[in-house]
């Protein structure tokens, strides 16, 4: 699969604004709006876009208390931490990472307490050995 510079202007216009009309995107990119519908195409039939979703805003996610939560897990037992942890809804995100932790979770709730509570359930996972949370005070960039 070949990506043009041309396919990367495009698809940082999509991630600053996934709902752009297509002739809007033409504009910017200073292209015909059948060229940029072509390549839109091919870009979500070869897979480099895989689908268009939702952007939450600082304001609603200020709204938030958000944590990093670094995981160190037992030999063996990736698939069946990853396995409940994307059984908890308010898991956003999972990375595997290297370095003295296993897992970096990204936690989002409505509260402190309901902050505090998630942290013991995933602490308490068969197969988690220890956590260290971080709460997110703010987000400087989000791309």
């Amino acid at each position: 699969m070949q990506i043009t510079d041309h396919d990367r202007a495009l698809l940082a216009l999509l991630g600053e604004n996934a709902r752009m009309p297509v002739a809007e995107l033409a504009r910017r990119l200073s292209l015909s709006r059948t060229t940029v519908q072509t390549r839109l195409e091919r870009l979500e039939r070869e897979g480099v876009v895989a689908g268009y979703a939702v952007k939450l805003s600082e304001t609603y996610l200020s709204g938030l208390v958000r944590a990093h939560v670094l995981i160190t897990i037992a030999p063996k037992s990736l698939a069946q931490v990853t396995s409940e942890l994307s059984a908890i809804r308010e898991v956003t995100t999972l990375h595997s990472v290297s370095g003295t932790f296993d897992l970096i979770a990204i936690i989002a709730a409505p509260s402190i307490s309901d902050l505090d509570r998630l942290i013991d359930v995933i602490g308490e996972i068969s197969g988690v050995e220890r956590t260290l949370s971080s709460i997110i005070l703010s987000t400087r960039i989000s791309r």
